[in-house]
């Protein structure tokens, strides 16, 4: 039996720049995607959450988004970025085992799939998530707009996401049943 104290020290999951701009050109990296929803009282999507950010030199509308940390579990993953996106009162209703609508995966090379990401390949997990506290946007989140599900949807939105995104949220509609 190994004894604690010649086990390495568990490492942090934070890259430095240099680190992760090497491991981004060498791997793909986990990554989950989210989309905020409001549930009517009958359990269906009321509202969509989308988040305004700054994304190569633009601004545009996103879901949220981030990388998976090493040793951290994907829920974990979920309710931090969650948390960062919208602030610590956003009281997302995460399962305690998610499972995904879709994996999508973004490549630095566009026209490679519908997602795109200039700096990387990437594997997102893909979620749909209830939140039921007050939404602030923190971090790199700008502002975020709660839209109808129709309006989410539409082709003015859709030309507001990047990278794919778009195509990621009327999945995530149709998922739900809520496709107008």
């Amino acid at each position: 039996m190994t004894d604690m104290a010649e086990l390495p020290p568990e490492p942090s999951g934070w890259l430095s720049a240099n680190e992760l701009a090497q491991v981004r050109g060498e791997l793909p990296l986990l990554y989950i995607n989210a989309i905020p929803v409001r549930i009517s009282p009958r359990g269906e999507v009321a509202e969509v959450g989308l988040l305004l950010r700054a994304y190569e030199g633009m601004i545009s509308r996103a879901l949220v988004a981030g990388r998976v940390l090493y040793h951290e579990p994907i829920r974990d993953a979920l309710i931090r970025h969650l948390e960062k996106d919208l602030g610590n009162a956003a009281l997302p209703r995460v399962p305690t085992s998610p499972t995904p609508f879709a994996v999508a995966e973004y490549f630095p090379t566009k026209g490679a799939s519908p997602f795109h990401d200039s700096r990387q390949h990437a594997v997102a997990l893909a979620y749909v998530v209830p939140v039921d506290g007050d939404c602030e946007p923190s971090q790199d989140a700008l502002d975020i707009v709660w839209l109808t599900p129709e309006e989410a949807a539409s082709e003015d939105v859709a030309l507001e996401m990047g990278g794919g995104q778009d195509v990621l949220l009327r999945q995530g509609l149709a998922h739900c049943g809520v496709l107008p």
